[in-house]
């Protein structure tokens, strides 16, 4: 990832601050004001009874389970587990693939192991796998404020990226139609057993490079024409990506967004790059996110992604 917290570090946060909370009050007139109903989620390695537990007690709706391995047979066992408890495991996070390798043989290893996520995450219970097709870098291209991208809507290509002559990105340019390319042919093997297993596969743009406007990660999801293949959005990953707040990437995604993980980005006085604060104490403009939320008639999960809690869902989920 383009960044120095791992996604690893992030799920250890997790645990440690969002699970170890109290309970918070629940449902009041301010909450009342939105039409939608979020739902709060936590992230757990291997969901056991006692990981799903302290979740249940910590007032979360339910856990996405980082363990996208499982056979599905154990992961039964973990579904009668929660059944018990009283929660759902929602989501698997497979994480990142690799759809735009240029060997034949890599790419299938890796739709193979999404398909193992797919049948793990049918065993939960789980309606979403989270997957990143595809990385991409280690050429020049535009600073993460600087992308004003041309899209050829026939087939997801790029025209250009950026403002003036646009030679010294051509490679980026190779680069981000490949992966799109590869991305399609990979993910469209994918949807038969999606649709058999009942369970979503939801493309996140993880600070990949890829995809780095609205209307292009819009353009990928909707390309494959399928409700087995929709958005996994982060929140706090597309706050680089300035002037295109959160909130507009919410709109623009609208009903093609399955799931949503919550974390925060601190921008740095002149917007150009930033560090990664606790829930609600970067440059996400809750109030917004929470109003496109409610306008695009989202009624699934929050998941906490890194340092954040229970209390501050609360406070997310009731605009403030």
């Amino acid at each position: 990832m383009a960044h120095s917290v791992t996604r690893r570090k992030f799920i250890a946060a997790s645990a440690a601050t969002g699970l170890g909370l109290g309970l918070a009050s629940g449902a009041n007139a301010d909450e009342l004001k939105f039409k939608t109903t979020l739902k709060k989620g936590a992230i757990v390695a291997k969901p056991t009874e006692a990981a799903l537990k302290s979740a249940k007690d910590a007032g979360f709706d339910g856990v996405e389970s980082t363990d996208w391995g499982l056979a599905p047979e154990e992961a039964a066992k973990c579904r009668e587990a929660a059944e018990k408890v009283g929660i759902q495991i929602h989501s698997v996070m497979r994480g990142w693939a690799d759809f735009n390798l240029k060997d034949p043989a890599k790419v299938a290893d890796s739709v193979a192991s999404a398909e193992k996520a797919l049948r793990a995450a049918q065993g939960y219970g789980a309606t979403t796998i989270l997957l990143v097709p595809c990385r991409i870098g280690g050429m020049p291209m535009p600073e993460a404020w600087d992308f004003k991208i041309e899209l050829d809507e026939k087939n997801g290509h790029l025209k250009s990226v950026a403002a003036g002559d646009n030679e010294k990105y051509k490679a980026y340019i190779e680069a981000h139609d490949w992966a799109t390319d590869s991305t399609r042919e990979a993910v469209k093997k994918l949807i038969p057993i999606a649709e058999e297993t009942k369970v979503i596969i939801a493309l996140e743009n993880v600070w990949n490079n890829l995809w780095v406007r609205p209307a292009l990660h819009k353009w990928l999801v909707a390309s494959f024409e399928s409700p087995w293949v929709k958005a996994y959005f982060d929140i706090a990953n597309h706050v680089k990506y300035v002037p295109v707040a959160p909130e507009e990437w919410i709109r623009t995604l609208g009903p093609l967004i399955a799931k949503c993980h919550a974390k925060d980005f601190k921008l740095k006085p002149d917007g150009h790059g930033g560090d990664w604060p606790s829930l609600r104490q970067g440059s996400v403009k809750w109030p917004e996110v929470r109003k496109a939320l409610d306008e695009i008639g989202y009624n699934s999960y929050l998941t906490i992604e890194g340092p954040g809690s229970r209390k501050d869902l609360d406070l997310i989920f009731k605009g403030e």
